[in-house]
């Protein structure tokens, strides 16, 4: 499996099967917050992303936010909102917020999965902590002026990949 390939590729986060998860060993999850659980043109989480996460906490799965994102008060406000524990600035791809996650949750790289919407962040950060991954299809059409220099590349990369809708 090449840095750049996810375990899974899904259509949005509440269309992973938290029961699977959870059946293989998963006992984390790392979540990338925009485009990931809030949409880029959107302040909060929307109502599926909300209450999939309800589910995971449930079934008590520990989860942490991991965001390359600079604005640390829109994030501490996101992972308050949802009840999440955070990272902020977090300089995916590498992986040093990833391993902070797992400190947090207390959990072993085996024991967790990474999700988020980009391959050369999310996706090859987990890879290169040992995490699994999962790439969901991201949120919204708005992204960063550089992120979409990014997707251009990552159209390309996912072409052969198929999307679990």
């Amino acid at each position: 499996m090449s840095l750049f390939s996810p375990m899974r590729y899904v259509a949005s986060v509440d269309r992973i099967d938290l029961e699977e998860l959870f059946a293989q060993g998963k006992r984390a999850i790392l979540l990338d917050r925009d485009n990931t659980l809030v949409p880029r043109d959107r302040a909060t989480a929307p109502d599926e992303v909300a209450a999939w996460l309800d589910r995971a906490k449930a079934l008590g799965f520990r989860l942490c936010m991991v965001s390359n994102n600079w604005h640390r008060d829109q994030v501490m406000r996101s992972a308050g909102e949802l009840g999440l524990e955070a990272i902020s600035h977090a300089m995916k791809p590498a992986p040093f917020a990833l391993n902070a996650g797992l400190k947090r949750t207390g959990v072993s790289k085996d024991e967790a999965v990474m999700v988020g919407d980009q391959l050369y962040t999310d996706v090859w950060a987990g890879n290169l902590a040992g995490i699994d991954t999962i790439l969901v299809k991201p949120q919204a059409t708005t992204d960063l002026w550089y992120t979409q220099i990014f997707r251009i590349f990552e159209r390309r990369a996912l072409r052969n990949l198929t999307c679990e809708e």
